[in-house]
């Protein structure tokens, strides 16, 4: 990586050039100044069409204006973050901005003005404009286009999104000097919180982003393809995972990772959260991201992945394999016992149900299972009673997907957990057996298994659909799949 231009001397002279007056570093040579302030094409992009998300950004937009009349509404993208010295991480948007604009662009900042009238609100995408050529800021400036790529213009933005947009520059003297009650969505960009200090309310603020985040409930037809598209591209993934396994074994569980993250990279934008590529006994911690131990022959591998797309929507797939292409006896039957209680909890997925009938449904089963292997006294009303099917169950059977992988996670109790499901609702049906490898109350041939099967179910008008479904579920169909993967490999 280069290194950006430094002045020559210390001080005052090092701070960046955007809070520059005179926007030259000291032993830059007024002839290479001139030159590089010249002699540059016209590369202003006319006649641009709106992205495919614009007209479904500009109704959640008159939604939310609806929702909060007379109020001026601040919603921030953030601000790249700081991974090491002078490194950042890659920039990810906030939700709640992309999903009113579409938009994904860092330090940017969505108004919606209250009009004078108090019919509804003028909105404004406050961005920074491309780098400017006359002060040097685009070659000098460490974010400068020649450094980072070229930004669209406010022109170009404007005609993309569907949106007026103004150099984010000017927003907090804006914001300071503005009256009237004011929300914004925090913990995102600090500067525009300090700007509107002392004109907002922690309460008051909690409601729009339980708002925001209750508007992501039902997909609209935009959101559903994404969301079939992010699956599509994460069934290939996993495609790509079985035919390296042998490769995997050779090296370890990063292997798998790094091939389920190049298809995310060569078909969407990234993965939509870190890669679980659990081998062995790791299987049986829920949320193994480390990816360093051994695959081995013989073992189940817990693969928990999903690609992102370039509209940020994320699937979210777990499929437990057989590293070798064959279950044996004891895998398949704790396999075959989560399979019937995804089996369950998908049935049990429709429209007016309880968001929580598919949980209990899946538990059931597996709370059954338990006490038939004589893990647990029985019955399974009393197992699940007490919980006692938690020790081996661990989590949840699912959440909401979208933007984000556990979406609409700022929603109230009473919309979300303990609401009904609804048409166009996307979730996950995960449930899972966990056998820890110093499980000392069951048997030890079970102690280092974890097994979890998960897909994207959209709630229909007449029941649900499994946008997963071209992945195989069933233990003999996993393996026939992976034979053909393989070439019988095993």
């Amino acid at each position: 990586m280069t290194d950006e231009l430094t002045p020559e001397t210390p001080g005052e002279d090092e701070q960046p050039i955007k809070q520059r007056k005179n926007g030259l570093y000291p032993g830059v040579s007024d002839e290479l100044a001139k030159n590089m302030q010249s002699g540059w094409a016209d590369t202003e992009l006319r006649d641009l069409e709106p992205v495919e998300q614009a007209p479904y950004a500009a109704r959640r937009r008159a939604a939310l204006s609806r929702r909060f009349p007379g109020e001026r509404l601040v919603i921030p993208a953030g601000n790249l973050k700081t991974r090491s010295n002078d490194t950042e991480y890659d920039f990810r948007a906030a939700t709640e901005f992309v999903h009113l604009t579409g938009d994904q662009t860092d330090d940017s900042v969505l108004v919606l003005e209250p009009r004078a009238d108090g019919e509804g609100h003028d909105a404004t995408l406050y961005r920074l404009p491309r780098s400017d050529r006359g002060n040097g800021e685009f070659w000098l400036d460490g974010m400068g286009e020649l450094w980072v790529g070229r930004r669209n213009s406010l022109t170009e933005a404007a005609a993309l999104l569907g949106l007026a947009c103004a150099d984010v520059r000017e927003l907090p003297d804006a914001l300071r000097a503005a009256s009237g009650p004011v929300r914004v969505v925090r913990g995102h960009d600090a500067g525009i919180e300090e700007a509107l200090a002392g004109q907002v309310t922690a309460e008051r603020d909690e409601e729009l982003r339980e708002y925001l985040s209750e508007a992501r409930l039902v997909k609209d037809e935009f959101e559903i393809g994404e969301l079939q598209k992010a699956v599509d591209s994460t069934v290939r993934g996993f495609e790509d995972v079985v035919k390296v396994l042998d490769k995997a074994e050779a090296t370890s569980e990063r292997y798998i990772e790094g091939t389920f993250f190049l298809r995310a990279r060569v078909e969407g934008n990234d993965v939509g959260y870190g890669s679980i590529c659990a081998a062995g006994p790791h299987a049986t911690t829920l949320h193994w991201v480390r990816n360093n131990g051994q695959v081995r022959s013989g073992d189940l591998l817990l693969l928990d992945a999903g690609v992102e797309t370039t509209s940020l929507y994320t699937a979210d797939v777990t499929r437990t394999l057989p590293i070798n292409g064959t279950y044996s006896d004891l895998q398949r039957k704790i396999y075959d016992a989560v399979y019937e209680a995804q089996e369950a909890g998908i049935a049990a997925v429709k429209p007016g149900a309880a968001f929580r009938d598919f949980h209990d449904a899946a538990q059931r089963v597996l709370a059954e299972k338990l006490v038939e292997w004589g893990l647990v006294e029985g019955p399974a009303d009393r197992v699940l009673e007490l919980g006692l099917q938690r020790r081996w169950t661990l989590h949840g059977t699912g959440h909401m997907l979208g933007l984000d992988v556990h979406d609409c996670a700022a929603a109230r109790t009473e919309t979300y957990v303990d609401g009904a499901l609804e048409p166009g609702m996307v979730l996950t049906v995960e449930p899972g057996l966990y056998f820890q490898a110093d499980d000392l109350t069951v048997p030890a041939e079970y102690r280092g298994i974890g097994v979890r099967i998960e897909d994207d179910i959209l709630v229909t008008e007449d029941g649900n659909r499994n946008l997963s479904a071209a992945l195989p579920r069933r233990a003999d169909e996993v393996e026939a799949w992976m034979a053909e993967l393989t070439g019988q490999r095993g």
